[in-house]
Protein backbone atom coordinates (compact mmCIF):
# COMPACT_ATOMS: atom_id res chain seq x y z
CA UNK A 1 0.00 0.00 0.00
CA UNK A 2 2.98 2.29 1.16
CA UNK A 3 4.06 1.59 -2.40
CA UNK A 4 1.02 2.62 -4.24
CA UNK A 5 1.48 6.22 -2.43
CA UNK A 6 4.76 6.93 -3.19
CA UNK A 7 4.07 5.59 -6.70
CA UNK A 8 1.19 7.84 -7.47
CA UNK A 9 2.81 11.06 -5.68
CA UNK A 10 5.96 10.42 -7.58
CA UNK A 11 3.92 10.37 -11.19
CA UNK A 12 1.39 13.79 -9.90
CA UNK A 13 4.86 15.72 -8.86
CA UNK A 14 6.14 14.47 -12.98
CA UNK A 15 2.82 15.92 -14.02
CA UNK A 16 2.44 18.94 -12.17
CA UNK A 17 6.33 19.65 -13.45
CA UNK A 18 5.11 18.79 -17.24
CA UNK A 19 1.86 21.10 -16.71
CA UNK A 20 4.31 24.18 -15.76
CA UNK A 21 7.12 23.53 -18.52
CA UNK A 22 4.15 23.26 -21.40
CA UNK A 23 2.25 26.28 -19.61
CA UNK A 24 5.93 28.31 -19.32
CA UNK A 25 6.91 27.02 -22.63
CA UNK A 26 3.53 27.94 -24.32
CA UNK A 27 3.59 30.76 -27.49
CA UNK A 28 0.09 31.89 -26.97
CA UNK A 29 1.45 32.89 -23.14
CA UNK A 30 3.88 34.91 -24.74
CA UNK A 31 1.86 36.56 -27.19
CA UNK A 32 -0.23 37.83 -24.78
CA UNK A 33 2.13 38.92 -22.43
CA UNK A 34 4.04 41.03 -25.08
CA UNK A 35 0.83 42.48 -25.61
CA UNK A 36 0.36 43.63 -22.45
CA UNK A 37 3.64 45.08 -21.70
CA UNK A 38 2.94 46.96 -25.47
CA UNK A 39 6.42 45.14 -27.28
CA UNK A 40 6.47 43.42 -30.66
CA UNK A 41 6.04 39.56 -30.37
CA UNK A 42 5.25 37.38 -34.09
CA UNK A 43 3.85 33.82 -33.16
CA UNK A 44 3.09 31.75 -36.01
CA UNK A 45 3.48 28.11 -37.26
CA UNK A 46 5.54 27.81 -39.88
CA UNK A 47 4.80 24.70 -40.93
CA UNK A 48 1.64 24.70 -41.09
CA UNK A 49 0.37 27.35 -44.23
CA UNK A 50 -3.35 27.31 -43.41
CA UNK A 51 -3.14 28.60 -39.78
CA UNK A 52 -3.00 32.46 -39.30
CA UNK A 53 -0.30 34.70 -37.57
CA UNK A 54 -0.18 36.61 -34.47
CA UNK A 55 1.60 39.63 -34.14
CA UNK A 56 1.65 42.17 -31.17
CA UNK A 57 3.05 45.33 -31.51
CA UNK A 58 2.91 48.59 -29.37
CA UNK A 59 -0.09 46.95 -27.84
CA UNK A 60 -1.98 46.62 -30.94
CA UNK A 61 -2.82 42.73 -32.10
CA UNK A 62 -2.85 41.96 -35.82
CA UNK A 63 -3.89 38.85 -37.29
CA UNK A 64 -2.77 37.49 -41.10
CA UNK A 65 -3.90 34.67 -43.64
CA UNK A 66 -0.89 32.89 -45.15
CA UNK A 67 -1.92 31.61 -49.18
CA UNK A 68 0.32 29.03 -50.47
CA UNK A 69 1.31 29.25 -53.85
CA UNK A 70 4.22 28.49 -56.23
CA UNK A 71 7.64 30.47 -56.66
CA UNK A 72 10.29 30.18 -59.18
CA UNK A 73 11.13 26.58 -57.98
CA UNK A 74 8.95 25.61 -55.00
CA UNK A 75 5.61 26.16 -53.06
CA UNK A 76 6.00 28.67 -50.64
CA UNK A 77 3.98 31.69 -49.02
CA UNK A 78 3.13 34.04 -51.83
CA UNK A 79 0.59 35.95 -50.08
CA UNK A 80 -0.76 37.59 -46.96
CA UNK A 81 -3.50 39.80 -45.67
CA UNK A 82 -2.95 41.52 -42.30
CA UNK A 83 -5.32 43.26 -40.09
CA UNK A 84 -5.74 44.27 -36.75
CA UNK A 85 -8.31 43.02 -34.11
CA UNK A 86 -8.87 45.91 -32.63
CA UNK A 87 -8.84 49.26 -35.47
CA UNK A 88 -9.64 51.61 -32.02
CA UNK A 89 -6.42 50.98 -31.03
CA UNK A 90 -3.83 52.17 -33.95
CA UNK A 91 -4.20 55.44 -32.79
CA UNK A 92 -0.50 56.69 -32.00
CA UNK A 93 0.54 54.30 -34.83
CA UNK A 94 2.33 55.85 -37.82
CA UNK A 95 3.28 54.77 -41.16
CA UNK A 96 6.67 53.67 -40.27
CA UNK A 97 5.48 50.99 -38.05
CA UNK A 98 3.49 49.51 -40.15
CA UNK A 99 6.64 49.31 -42.27
CA UNK A 100 8.54 47.98 -39.40
CA UNK A 101 5.78 44.41 -39.38
CA UNK A 102 5.78 44.22 -43.54
CA UNK A 103 9.76 44.13 -43.03
CA UNK A 104 10.04 41.10 -40.09
CA UNK A 105 7.13 39.53 -42.06
CA UNK A 106 9.50 39.73 -44.95
CA UNK A 107 12.25 37.99 -43.12
CA UNK A 108 9.69 35.11 -42.50
CA UNK A 109 8.48 35.01 -46.01
CA UNK A 110 10.23 36.50 -48.41
CA UNK A 111 8.25 35.66 -51.77
CA UNK A 112 4.87 37.22 -50.07
CA UNK A 113 3.38 40.19 -51.37
CA UNK A 114 1.99 42.18 -48.01
CA UNK A 115 -1.96 43.22 -48.68
CA UNK A 116 -3.14 44.88 -45.38
CA UNK A 117 -6.91 45.46 -44.71
CA UNK A 118 -8.63 48.70 -44.13
CA UNK A 119 -8.43 51.09 -42.36
CA UNK A 120 -4.14 50.32 -42.69
CA UNK A 121 -4.77 49.80 -46.41
CA UNK A 122 -5.30 53.38 -47.07
CA UNK A 123 -2.87 54.74 -44.95
CA UNK A 124 -0.14 52.32 -46.47
CA UNK A 125 -1.48 53.14 -50.26
CA UNK A 126 -0.69 56.86 -49.06
CA UNK A 127 2.69 56.10 -48.01
CA UNK A 128 3.66 53.99 -50.68
CA UNK A 129 2.86 57.04 -53.34
CA UNK A 130 4.32 59.43 -51.80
Amino acid sequence: MLLIIRLLLIILIILLIYSAVKYVTNPMRKLEKAHKQKKYFFYDDANNAQKNFFITYKGVMFEGEKYLGTTDNSFDVVSIFIWPHQPSELQGLVGEDFMFIESKLKNHYMNAKIDWKSPVKELMDKKRNQ
